[in-house]
């Protein structure tokens, strides 16, 4: 994927239904599907990773808090070396709001903001 690719996670209730709406309406192609938990769906240089309830991105974090549409999307930076990366950021004082976990798609973690808006790094697996 290209550099000047913009990538953008979203938590939907239903990746299908998400998939149908965003394809049917605005254009977008089925890039990648893992339904029920995940799909990403790209139209020029903007991709969408739909992610469900069942997604990694979906479990809950440590403090109990449970992802969910609207409040938990997020920044999606994809990563080399997603340990080497968090390790810098924990030295740099970052606050995480969970630990790396793995899905179908690689592994990411999510750290705030200085305003406590959500970012992830993800590193993709490998294939």
């Amino acid at each position: 994927m290209a550099e000047s690719t913009v990538n953008v996670r979203y938590m939907v209730d239903d990746v299908e239904t998400a998939i149908a709406f965003y394809t049917k309406h605005f254009g977008f192609m089925l890039r990648s599907s893992a339904a029920p938990a995940f799909a990403d769906i790209v139209r020029g240089p903007l991709r969408i990773l739909l992610s469900g309830p069942k997604s990694s991105a979906g479990r809950p974090m440590p403090d109990g808090r449970q992802p969910g549409p609207g409040g938990w999307n997020r920044i999606h930076f994809v990563v080399e070396d997603i340990e080497a990366d968090v390790a810098h950021l924990r030295e740099a004082g970052v606050r995480f709001r969970s630990e790396i976990v793995t899905g179908p798609g690689g592994r990411q973690i999510v750290l705030d903001d200085p305003s406590g808006n959500p970012i992830e790094l993800f590193q993709p697996a490998s294939r």
